[in-house]
């Protein structure tokens, strides 16, 4: 269990704030994360890599000279928003764009596909690469689908080193790309791991029973099997990456590659060097030379007992990029001269500034505000249910819970400001997605940024506009987050709701009418999930398990839906009032 913590609410800035303390030589916080705290070479390519908090070293341990420039840092085990991400990417920028690269979940795909959107749109070249080395997540031909685990390491180094030497951003994604292939993982977890303040684990795997292939999470892996001998587990790890050695380098001989035996919090090094040894003696025997393996605790899960094998098959300039130096406060290689430290000014952040607005959109921005507050409290009511709707994690209400008071406030302090609806509808979206993190905040922060962006801040939203920001939201989703109408997504209970919206304020039906008939319309298409099995996402494993039971996300969209409705209905009541006794 986590022993040590203030607040746990605080447990992820907190741990931040006391990271960069420690290694104020090598890194320096900003909004979203760390970056180095060391100049670059002007023009050079900004290596930026993030994931949830919770991991460490995994991603701040891994900034510095050699290494990452920047780390965005969500909170615990939940992705960084895009506004996080951005802004880590805009302090560590040095000229010559910026490689994103994290690995495959679907909180990570959308919030980091948002800010290269973003980042590109603001001039500054930025590519985008996901880690997908773990060989249980899927098989080889969907090798797309599968978990980036401590195979991050491996690319991450290939890529900073392809920076360092002066590679530009497309050469630098060449390499991270080849990394990438040549890079297997494969793991095992015998007990869970609790987080700060919890009572009980996150997950847990049965006594005396190991979850093979299971991930940092607590995703389903491939079987559970009685807990073996070091040298069995052993064995098991490395015949299951050398039946999937890469066809780029399976038919050379003399074969060369690196090994990385990742510890995931609970099983301490001298455990891991007994498994080691044997790792060594079997693939040496193979006629295999390992170059500069790395053994100890490389990707965590606070304190998840349990461990993963890395082979990084290398070629001749990938084996000089591994082998480059680097000196960041978890991962050090040779010897290199310290570089000089940045400037303090260097690290400030933009002023926040709000856009002019028309006075019908400040009014439209009250409406907006109260259906924000509604929402908030429509799920914060409904907390619980929609947590034990989640069959995964039991999770989505309190990320849906942090994430919709975030907004709410937002609102509120934008109405104080004299924001129109517009903004206030894209600053929401970015506290939404900051503080809920995962999937839903990404969803979410999707759907206000596009719709924030149809109303604007100059006229006054008539329901056509509103329709049309709501199809944009919709597409938008799907966009990033690869989702479509039979996945049992959200997406399932957004794509009725939006045709049924847009088709009756075609007809010339007023808005609060329309939204409240297509409110019902998603209402009923959220409840037929339940008859679905889950394709994309956290609950594509389980699907058996979840059949029966509605999608989490369709449901919180619909509850959120008809509270809007009433909202509307309310708005226009009272409008009609004040008409009413103007004309008297």
């Amino acid at each position: 269990m986590t022993y040590l913590f203030n607040q746990p609410s605080d447990f992820a800035r907190e741990l931040t704030e006391g990271f960069v303390a420690a290694h104020s030589d090598k890194v320096r916080q900003v909004p979203g994360g760390v970056v180095r705290s060391t100049r670059s070479p002007e023009g050079s390519v900004a290596i930026v890599v993030g994931g949830g908090s919770g991991h460490y070293p995994a991603f701040s341990g891994l900034v510095g000279q050699g290494l990452a420039h920047g780390a965005a840092m969500g909170n615990l085990f939940a992705s960084p928003s895009a506004q996080q991400i951005c802004s880590v990417a805009r302090a560590a920028h040095n000229g010559g764009g910026v490689l994103l690269t994290f690995g495959n979940y679907a909180g990570d795909v959308l919030h980091f596909g948002q800010a290269k959107a973003r980042l590109n749109a603001e001039g500054i070249p930025c590519e985008l690469l996901v880690v997908t080395d773990d060989i249980s997540g899927a098989p080889p031909e969907e090798w797309q689908k599968r978990r980036g685990v401590a195979g991050d390491l491996a690319v991450f180094k290939a890529a900073a080193a392809a920076a360092e030497a002066g590679y530009d951003l497309a050469a630098v994604l060449a390499v991270a790309e080849r990394a990438n292939q040549h890079t297997r993982s494969f793991g095992v977890a015998f007990s869970g791991c609790t987080l700060p303040g919890a009572d009980r684990p996150l997950f847990t795997v049965p006594e005396g029973m190991m979850g093979v292939g299971m991930g940092i999470h607590g995703e389903p892996g491939i079987k559970d099997a009685p807990i073996s001998s070091a040298d069995e587990l052993a064995e098991l790890l490395v015949n299951a990456l050398l039946k999937e050695v890469p066809q780029a380098v399976s038919a050379q001989s003399g074969q060369r590659l690196s090994v990385v035996l990742n510890g995931l919090g609970g099983v301490k090094y001298e455990e891991l060097f007994v498994v080691y040894r044997r790792v060594a003696q079997l693939l040496t025997a193979q006629g295999l030379t390992i170059v500069e393996p790395e053994v100890g605790e490389l990707v965590t899960s606070f304190d998840m007992a349990g461990l993963s094998l890395t082979l990084f098959w290398l070629d001749e300039e990938l084996e000089r990029f591994w082998c480059a130096p680097a000196n960041t406060p978890a991962f050090r290689k040779g010897s290199m001269t310290a570089a000089e430290p940045r400037e303090e000014c260097e690290f400030n952040v933009e002023q926040d500034s709000i856009p002019e607005a028309t006075p019908a959109s400040r009014e439209a921005a009250q409406c907006v505000a109260a259906a924000l507050a509604a929402a908030r409290d429509v799920i914060v009511a409904n907390v619980d249910e929609l947590g034990s709707i989640d069959v995964v994690a039991g999770d989505h209400g309190i990320g849906m819970e942090r994430g919709v008071e975030a907004a709410a406030e937002t609102a509120a302090s934008m109405l104080e400001r004299q924001a129109g609806a517009g903004t206030l509808l894209q600053r929401a979206a970015d506290t939404w997605a900051d503080r809920a993190g995962g999937t839903s905040g990404a969803i979410w922060g999707v759907a206000l940024n596009a719709l924030g962006t149809a109303l604007g801040d100059s006229a006054k939203p008539d329901g056509s506009r509103v329709a049309l920001g709501i199809r944009q939201a919709a597409e938008g989703i799907m966009h990033f987050g690869k989702a479509k109408a039979g996945d049992k997504t959200l997406v399932d209970a957004l794509l009725p709701f939006t045709d049924a919206l847009t088709q009756r304020v075609n007809a010339g039906e007023a808005l609060p009418q329309a939204w409240l008939k297509a409110a019902q319309v998603a209402q009923q298409a959220a409840d037929a999930t339940a008859q679905l099995r889950p394709k994309i996402g956290r609950a594509r494993p389980l699907e058996e398990k979840s059949l029966g039971t509605p999608d989490a996300g369709a449901i919180s969209l619909a509850m959120i839906l008809n509270a809007v409705a009433t909202v509307l209905n309310q708005v226009q009541t009272e409008q009609a009032a004040v008409q009413e006794t103007q004309t008297q």
